[in-house]
């Protein structure tokens, strides 16, 4: 199985950890990463995700991104978009997609608490599905 991974360098002191315990996972579970692509921000991510979903030797991708809560709903504008689409992504070209994006409304605390396992999941998650979609 190949996995692409998308990550976002915004907010990178948290982001760099998730890709670390991405990569830790995705090697733990035999899981061969082919692309590794980083972006601007998580609003670049789905541009990425697309990229790779049309790639016919990428099996999944997991997308990486910390959105922290601000003054005014950025965050939460960034986050939903970004989820919706990735979402749209996936069923449109019937692969999985690992949500790994923390956030709206996290603060920096909550996202460095949270950076291991929502990279963990996300990757986990894309290879169940990666799984359960090739053998339907």
């Amino acid at each position: 199985m190949k996995l692409g991974i998308v990550i976002a360098d915004f907010n990178r002191e948290i982001t760099s950890r998730m890709e670390k315990k991405a990569l830790e996972i995705a090697k733990k579970l035999k899981v061969k990463v082919d692309k590794k692509i980083n972006v601007p921000g998580t609003f670049e991510i789905p541009i990425m995700v697309k990229k790779l979903l049309k790639n016919k030797n990428i099996d999944g991708v997991v997308a990486l991104g910390a959105v922290i809560r601000g003054e005014t709903s950025h965050d939460i504008i960034v986050a939903e978009n970004a989820s919706r689409k990735i979402m749209d992504l996936s069923l449109e070209y019937n692969k999985p997609v690992g949500l790994g994006i923390i956030g709206p409304r996290a603060s920096w605390k909550q996202a460095e608490k949270r950076a291991e396992e929502y990279a963990e999941r996300a990757v986990k998650t894309t290879a169940y599905m990666a799984t359960l979609l090739r053998n339907l």
